[in-house]
């Protein structure tokens, strides 16, 4: 269907292409040079702007609101200065394959190439870590040129784009703007395909299927687990995809990521057919590169053409959205003759997984009470940390869309992309794990929750320290610390400051009586857990890493 309108502003424009592309909310910090777009904005009562404190905790809050609501993310920014702010945000876009598109506003046309007011080369910039990049000095092209910014972001492996223009350009009056529904395409696999990965099949022992963000972004996680079940099929999450595959299910057995117990691992190298599934088998999902041999037969089914043999050369490659491609699978006449060798994988997982009754720590302690009172769809967000390893290890996913969580391994995320989940699923909890290191980049977003009245649930683990880098600090350098010890803050305070609820505790008690309030809380809440400084990860203390490196 097809829209054409006369004699409209570029500002105008652009807004229509947000209406076309059914974006509701839009991230960033006000800047003088896309005022125009703005103004804009105010005059269209179906797109609200999300003024954030920083053009970094925008982008986190437009990632984490796309990943949520399976559209584009939208960011707003202002010249060289605002880009760089959220250029994080762009990044994290980039690796976790999430659709976003970046306006910025750029220095005057007649300016440009003058090194004018924070004027910078936007597409040079932003090439190396963007899907595309497009300055756009035509007022005319604006409608073609940000639509297809869109079709981009969106087709294929999905990624950032960057859209610049000149702030002059966004007053200029377009005589005809024609608007078009974008359609994303969703490639199957041949017939061949299909075949030949059900002959390997047919040969197998020990099958698996490595699950990653292709099958959430096609919406297959339901027809994975109906095709893991017809098949016995064991079923690994890739790194920071949890939710992809629910962790109660016989299926299940353990997640690639960091920190990945060994009983885990074994799984993934007793396996002699790997079906690699939306997943560009990364550095930490492949445990360095390492975790795959040339003796395994690998079926590498992606999306992305370009990602197939990027890191291991596949027997067979199969170019196929995720969805499109277990439809054909779910009618294969295969035979398991892996069943005991699948539950015996099963069984070590839960060994893995199960929390100790006693001796808790205070990690554990908080992932159990999450996993007794959070509601079944609450949504979890994460920061970079080793506090995250515990979420990773004991928490048990279930079905649904409830998992946002950044393969980047960028700090500062997982508060403001709780945001952006909020936004986009506004009846269902949202809560964000975060250690006081993370959490203390993008601290100032909580106002913005509060202003916009997002309720959100902060969990802070605060040891008073860079957690993950004082890991390998110890590791390497024993005993000798330099910039990992942070100073005392008192994040529940600070709440209060920023017009939020905060709680501080000590106890799994003082932790459940806190969440308890906070699922009725009608505002943002931060729970700091103070945690002991010694526990540096789920399995090491840094007594052990010390007594480790010395012997």
């Amino acid at each position: 269907m097809k829209r054409t309108m006369r004699h409209i502003t570029v500002a105008q424009a652009i807004v229509e292409c947000f209406k076309q592309e059914q974006i509701r909310y839009v991230f960033g910090v006000p800047g003088e040079s896309y005022l125009p777009l703005l103004d804009a904005i105010y005059d269209e009562p179906s797109i609200e702007f999300i003024s954030a404190r920083h053009e970094g905790g925008a982008s986190f809050m437009a990632e984490g609101y796309a990943k949520a609501s399976r559209k584009c993310g939208v960011v707003l920014a202002t010249r060289a200065v605002g880009g760089a702010n959220l250029t994080i945000g762009v990044h994290t876009a980039r690796q976790d394959s999430t659709p976003m598109v970046v306006f910025l506003g750029q220095v005057n046309s007649r300016f440009l190439g003058r090194e004018g007011f924070q004027e910078v080369d936007m597409e040079a910039f932003f090439r190396p870590i963007a899907k595309w990049v497009i300055e756009i000095r035509e007022a005319e092209r604006v409608p073609e040129l940000v639509q297809r910014a869109f079709r981009t972001a969106k087709t294929g492996r999905p990624g950032p784009v960057v859209v610049s223009l000149p702030e002059d350009v966004f007053s200029k009056t377009i005589t005809e703007a024609v608007m078009a529904e974008t359609y994303v395409p969703k490639p199957a696999p041949r017939q061949e395909d299909i075949r030949n990965i059900k002959e390997r099949l047919e040969r197998a022992k020990r099958p698996l299927v490595i699950a990653g963000g292709g099958v959430k972004w096609s919406g297959a996680e339901q027809l994975l687990r109906l095709w893991a079940e017809k098949y016995a099929l064991p079923v690994m999450a890739a790194f920071r995809r949890h939710d992809v595959f629910p962790h109660n299910h016989p299926c299940y057995v353990g997640h690639l990521g960091l920190g990945t117990p060994k009983e885990v691992m074994e799984t993934a190298e007793q396996a002699d057919v790997v079906i690699a599934l939306g997943t560009r088998l990364s550095e930490v999902t492949t445990q360095d590169y390492r975790l795959l041999s040339p003796t395994q037969t690998l079926i590498h089914i992606d999306i992305d053409s370009d990602g197939l043999g990027k890191v291991y050369a596949p027997d067979i490659a199969v170019w196929a959205d995720c969805r499109e491609a277990l439809s054909r699978l779910l009618d294969i006449a295969v035979q398991p003759s892996w069943q005991e060798w699948a539950a015996e994988r099963r069984e070590r997982y839960e060994q893995t997984a199960a929390l100790p009754l006693e001796k808790r720590t205070l990690h554990e302690a908080v992932m159990a009470s999450l996993g007794r009172h959070l509601p079944k769809n609450a949504v979890i967000t994460n920061d970079a940390g080793n506090f995250a390893g515990w979420l990773h290890a004991f928490f048990p996913f279930g079905d649904g869309h409830t998992y946002i969580g950044p393969t980047s391994g960028a700090m500062g995320y997982g508060m403001p992309a709780a945001i952006g989940a909020k936004l986009a699923f506004p009846d269902r909890t949202v809560v964000s794990l975060s250690g006081d290191g993370g959490f203390m980049m993008t601290v100032q977003e909580l106002e913005t929750a509060a202003r916009y009245d997002i309720p959100i649930i902060s969990i802070v683990f605060n040891n008073h320290m860079y957690g993950t880098i004082r890991m390998h600090q110890e590791l390497q350098f024993p005993g000798r610390v330099i910039g990992t010890d942070l100073g005392r803050v008192s994040f529940a305070r600070l709440a209060e400051c920023l017009n939020s609820c905060g709680f501080q505790v000590q106890t799994e008690q003082q932790f459940t009586e806190a969440l308890l309030l906070a699922l009725e809380a009608k505002k943002p809440t931060v729970i700091e857990v103070l945690t002991d400084p010694n526990h540096i990860s789920v399995a090491a203390t840094i007594q052990d890493l010390r007594a480790k490196r010395k012997s």
